[in-house]
């Protein structure tokens, strides 16, 4: 089965879900639909030179839930099960559009180059006599936000901004870990990623977006 790989046994509302799908309920594959096209057409674009042939593929991966639900045998969950189909369409979509980006590719362990994790500015030097290597200036902490910053729309406004700065490796990891609340092995299985690629894609996301909220916490 395309994609069909293993992610765990499915829980009683990935069985009902199934069901549903595959009786047809219109309404379950709209909630579907609503819950994971945004991040299947941010996916796709990796792969193809635009937009629309992002949006091409996106409508061919449906296409190809809806024909393949009745072949779909639970060795991963439905949304794992619908971002392969989604890689694997848009990788052969890429190739014939001769502009394919594969995602796995977007890191190089040998050759990405990035900037440090903490700027070492912020560590006090070696020699120093009472706290050698220890914070000079230590990062915000983001649980102790105050709720209504974390509210504000300023913050949220940067936060998007920060976002879609990202390299897209690293976007569409830190995407699918914080903002869909998938898991290592599920971003793994769905975008063909390495456990050692995903965890180092997620650090990196992850410390330019608190980069980008320390910045806007200390603008005056």
């Amino acid at each position: 089965m395309e994609g069909d790989v293993p992610a765990g046994a499915p829980g009683d509302d990935e069985v009902l879900l199934v069901e549903r799908l595959r009786a047809g309920d219109e309404a379950a594959f709209r909630a579907l639909v609503e819950d994971l096209h945004p991040a299947l057409r941010r996916v796709a674009r990796n792969y193809v030179p635009s937009d629309a042939v992002a949006d091409d593929v996106v409508q061919e991966t449906w296409l190809g839930v809806l024909n393949g639900i009745d072949r779909f045998e639970g060795r991963s969950s439905v949304k794992t099960w619908v971002f392969r189909i989604l890689v694997n369409r848009a990788k052969t979509r890429g190739e014939r559009e001769r502009r394919t980006v594969p995602f796995a590719s977007a890191f190089d362990p040998a050759h990405d180059v990035d900037v440090p994790a903490v700027d070492p500015g912020r560590f006090e030097p070696s020699d120093h006599p009472l706290v050698p290597v220890h914070w000079a200036a230590p990062p915000d902490a983001w649980r102790g936000s105050p709720e209504a910053r974390v509210a504000a729309a300023e913050t949220r406004a940067a936060l998007t901004a920060a976002l879609e700065a990202l390299p897209p490796a690293q976007r569409e990891v830190v995407t699918l870990r914080d903002v869909h609340g998938w898991s290592s092995a599920e971003v793994c299985n769905a975008l063909d990623l390495t456990e050692t690629n995903q965890r180092v894609l997620l650090h990196r996301g992850r410390t330019r977006l608190r980069r980008a909220l320390e910045h806007l916490h200390h603008q005056p």
